[in-house]
């Protein structure tokens, strides 16, 4: 079943961030390293192309990433138009120090106390924006969470004379066009956990591991990967993580542990794992087929 999730207040939320780009200089689009095309609101991309704005994309939660999938992402952005793309963690402090320097040199016009340079942070929620703004400042000046949504408003912060911060909520779009992307953005707690199915989203985890990453699987369950399917992996860390459900003769907990096979997985504990690559983006969108992002790349 596709996943689909655009909470009422993103309306207001949208056209509040069309009325605010008018008047900033650049766009810092906030991505998720494990999965940045996927993360990227196609709404950011026509709001900025219309006013014309430069974008530094943070490729964020570069720790929990696959290095190598990274790597490739970078260049991939790169080689865009009025785009500059970093690989950082939002918690390290030396990673955010970087970013007004960046961010400068994509609006080198906006240099002095007449004319300070404006930054806009934007991004879809639980992907590090809060975070990235509270290292940035060196206060805690916006709610952190492990839930979607938590930022449901904009606020402008003045981080020096010559440099002006504009924060807004997480934002997702009406319509997530291909289905891997739901399941993508599910896995990585994107997404509000009453649109999606726990067991569902993290069955297609499994069959990117074992397409992927087997060896992820082995070494966090001691499952041997090479004879399981997608579902089997599921029901394997049903049974090593003892989730059964009482009294009904040892039948497994299956929702139980796709939390705990989630959860792992956001907390880095199946190893630094990407859920796209460049080449897995170009099959997607080729075939339009949700089963072909579990393909090997």
């Amino acid at each position: 079943m596709p996943i689909q999730w655009f909470p009422g207040h993103m309306t207001s939320a949208r056209k509040k961030a069309a009325e605010t780009m008018a008047n900033i200089d650049v766009v810092i689009e906030v991505l998720d390293a494990r999965l940045p095309e996927a993360s990227s609101n196609p709404m950011i991309q026509e709001l900025r192309s219309f006013r014309q704005r430069p974008c530094l994309k943070l490729l964020n939660k570069t720790d929990l990433a696959d290095p190598a999938a990274t790597r490739d992402w970078l260049a991939f952005f790169n080689a865009q138009k009025n785009v500059k793309a970093v690989a950082i963690s939002a918690k390290k402090g030396g990673d955010v120090s970087r970013l007004p320097a960046l961010c400068q040199a994509l609006a080198p016009h906006r240099n002095d106390n007449f004319k300070p340079l404006r930054l806009m942070i934007m991004g879809i929620p639980n992907v590090g924006k809060s975070t990235l703004l509270n290292t940035l400042v060196k206060r805690r000046v916006a709610a952190v969470g492990d839930e979607p949504a938590v930022t449901k408003s904009q606020q402008s912060i003045a981080l020096t004379p010559r440099l002006t911060l504009v924060d807004t909520p997480g934002l997702m779009w009406p319509k997530i066009e291909h289905d891997s992307d739901g399941f993508m953005l599910a896995v990585c707690h994107a997404i509000g956990r009453n649109a999606v199915i726990d067991e569902a989203v993290a069955t297609f985890l499994a069959g990117i591991l074992l397409a992927r990453y087997p060896d992820s699987i082995t070494t966090r369950y001691g499952l041997n990967a090479a004879g399981l399917d997608a579902p089997g992996v599921l029901e394997g860390v049903a049974r090593k993580r003892g989730c059964i459900i009482k009294g009904r003769g040892g039948e497994l907990d299956l929702e139980k542990a796709a939390m705990q096979f989630l959860t792992d997985f956001r907390d880095g504990a199946l190893g630094r794992i990407s859920l796209e690559t460049p080449e897995t983006r170009r099959v997607i969108l080729a075939a339009g087929d949700v089963q072909q992002i579990t393909a090997p790349a």
